[in-house]
């Protein structure tokens, strides 16, 4: 499968398991309460682990926070693309955590939201909209100047000497 991955099209290696069997090594992602019943087996086993978050419940991050710097890759699912969590746990995973490895969205969002997602720390996507990913990828040029900071970095309009 193709996904989007820091603003390139890349082929994606991450199998997504729910409560198939567990293979010896490869990377895998597994949903937050499976990763809470099986988390000694999951770091044991030979290969890269992902938890995958659903924004239900805000404790899940917290739960998981102590286990930041052994899982590779956070998946934030999107249930509905007016749910606005993904937002706010993006965020938190790169600033109050200091989360610095794969954060990715996958479920119901919109092209429209793929330049905020990334403005919050998002810097993968399974996109699954009616565009292609090659039309996916304007999405990061919607706006060419920043007013807020935000966890992105830089690119603000007051960085770069402008008056507004």
């Amino acid at each position: 499968m193709r996904i989007i991955k820091n603003r390139q099209i890349v082929e994606d290696a991450w199998v997504h398991l729910c409560d198939e069997a567990l293979p010896v090594d490869g990377k895998v992602t597994v949903p937050f309460n499976r990763w809470r019943v099986e988390r000694q087996v999951l770091l044991d086993r030979d290969g890269e682990i992902g938890v995958r978050l659903n924004g239900e419940s805000p404790e899940e991050l917290e739960a998981l926070a102590g286990d930041l710097g052994k899982i590779q890759l956070v998946v934030l699912e999107v249930p509905k693309f007016t749910d606005g969590r993904v937002f706010s746990l993006a965020r938190l995973l790169r600033e109050r955590y200091g989360y610095r490895e794969e954060i990715r969205v996958l479920g119901d969002f919109l092209y429209d939201q793929i330049f905020y997602l990334e403005r919050v720390g998002v810097d993968a996507f399974e996109y699954r909209g009616s565009e292609s990913l090659e039309e996916a990828l304007r999405a990061f040029s919607t706006f060419s100047v920043k007013y807020q900071p935000a966890a992105d970095g830089g690119g603000l309009i007051q960085q770069r000497g402008r008056s507004v």
